[in-house]
């Protein structure tokens, strides 16, 4: 998708794990400023970095100030930025300096030229929705918080399943017992929920996927249902105190007499790709698909 270029402003976004990948933050930075653009570093970088940074601000301030946000690491920088850059509006590319690198494609080798043709405004567009999660004590919000991946419901303790029941729009769906319950995103549906079992959607699909987690049923299966759905937990037996996980990095605890609301939020995060970039090629890379069997 071929548009006029609109960037002004860019952010850099990404702690890093080893030096290597701090180089790429360096390089990064001193092509950005040396091209013209305004770069501002994520604060949290501060005490990483060695080299000189004119400017530094909160993911919020990058929100506002930037058009474009360049994450520089894993799949786990992108979530964590992608909570915080949802609400404004930005755009987000990911370079890879982590594993799998789902949504943060571009390999640092790589960097410059593709982010070169991405400044001109050659890229592609696809934003992707998040999921809403509320804790309610007795009709009262007392936890919230919103997943890019998945939420993942299970005991605050190993080794302890839990009894729930579903609502899908008010309506009695299902009532399971199981190690927990994973609601994930077309973005998540490779993730936590590809190893519990749960199938793959494309990211253009409007969709949640309800996947158990260790079912005490032979005829459990994952459900996919349309993304405006609201699903509502209970856990009338359950005894044991839970947690609600939104995307490994947010702990909400849960009571037995709680209840949990999932629903999709209002808004998206506007991730671009680079033009190279293909979704199933990049699925069948990263999940071993292209290795012939023999």
């Amino acid at each position: 998708m071929s548009q006029s270029s609109t960037f002004q402003c860019i952010g850099i976004v990404g702690l890093p794990r080893y030096e290597e990948a701090l180089n790429t933050h360096h390089m990064l930075y001193e092509w950005l400023v040396s091209q013209g653009y305004r770069v501002i570093l994520d604060a949290d970088l501060a005490q990483h970095v060695s080299f000189p940074v004119k400017e530094f601000g909160s993911l919020d301030e990058i929100g506002e100030l930037a058009d474009l946000a360049i994450i520089i690491g894993g799949d786990g920088n992108m979530l964590r930025a992608a909570r915080s850059l949802s609400h404004h509006d930005i755009k987000v590319i990911g370079v890879n300096r982590g594993n799998l690198g789902f949504l943060t494609d571009i390999n640092p080798e790589d960097a410059i030229v593709q982010l070169g043709e991405v400044l001109a405004g050659d890229y592609h567009e696809d934003s992707r929705f998040l999921l809403d999660v509320g804790v309610y004590d007795q009709g009262e919000l007392v936890a919230s918080g919103i997943a890019v991946n998945e939420i993942v419901l299970h005991p605050s303790k190993v080794a302890h399943m839990i009894d729930y029941e579903a609502y899908i729009d008010d309506r009695s769906a299902f009532s399971q017992r199981a190690d927990g319950l994973i609601i994930a995103t077309p973005t998540g549906s490779t993730a936590y929920s590809l190893s519990a079992g749960g199938p793959i959607i494309a990211p253009r699909l409007d969709a949640f996927i309800i996947t158990p987690m260790f079912p005490h049923s032979l005829s459990v299966r994952p459900l996919v249902i349309k993304s405006d759905n609201t699903i509502r937990l209970t856990f009338p037996t359950t005894i044991h105190a839970l947690e609600v996980a939104c995307d490994s990095q947010i702990m909400l605890e849960v009571k037995p007499t709680d209840e949990v609301v999932v629903k999709r939020t209002p808004y998206e995060f506007n991730l671009i790709h680079s033009k190279e970039y293909d979704y199933f090629r990049n699925l069948s890379t990263k999940l071993g698909w292209s290795k012939k069997m023999y």
